[in-house]
């Protein structure tokens, strides 16, 4: 299939010829679903804590004696009912890391390049180049695409400091390379922005091989 392809101030430039294994797929939204649970739980640190009985500080000696003072026996201060206790069952440490198979994840990337062709979110620019790394000249190239008040993910071919630094200060505005790319950041915005170089990246590496 071929995709049009703009310059960066908004004129049409030279289409280019993509896999349609790649981008153009029926979507299979489960497998989009569980790339996305599993990327997301892959990124909590599961360092959450609770102190038990055994870790709060005092506790070491018994309270009172075990009897004639009518109330209830009790061993230590440091009991999940007295005030200043342990937390019983309260949250641990642990990891959260899900695995999916190498063909799911790819799948789920395609499908997600593929629904965004299908909805017309997807944008393929010549080349994204800034001289400098001025905010105000990076806006400049969205007004002329007419992207300036989408929610954009930009995939760019290689990292160019002059437009990740340029970037990070407008919001809901991410750039990241395609190759790293992951089906959150193709999902997480309003249109995907792609450089031509990128495009071909990303055809290279989710291609189907017989």
């Amino acid at each position: 299939m071929k995709l049009n392809v703009l310059k960066i101030d908004g004129t049409k430039g030279v289409a280019v010829k993509v896999d349609d294994s790649v981008f153009g797929i029926k979507p299979n939204e489960s497998v989009v679903h569980q790339a996305v649970v599993a990327e997301l739980a892959n990124g909590r640190q599961g360092t959450h804590s609770s102190k038990n009985r055994s870790a709060v500080r005092g506790g070491g000696k018994k309270p009172f004696a075990q009897k004639g003072r009518g109330v209830a026996r009790a061993g230590t201060i440091r009991s999940p009912i007295w005030k200043g206790g342990g937390v019983v069952f309260g949250p641990q440490p642990h990891g959260y890391e899900s695995k999916m198979p190498k063909k799911m994840r790819r799948l789920a990337r395609r499908s997600v390049l593929s629904e965004r062709i299908i909805k017309g979110a997807f944008i393929v620019v010549d080349e994204i180049k800034l001289e400098t790394a001025k905010t105000k000249d990076f806006i400049d190239r969205l007004k002329a695409l007419s992207l300036q008040e989408k929610k954009l993910t930009i995939l760019v071919a290689a990292f160019n400091e002059n437009i990740f630094l340029a970037a990070r200060n407008i919001p809901n505005i991410y750039v990241v390379e395609a190759t790293s790319a992951s089906t959150y950041d193709l999902l997480d915005c309003e249109v995907l922005l792609v450089e031509k170089a990128a495009l071909s990246l990303l055809n290279n590496q989710l291609m189907v091989k017989s």
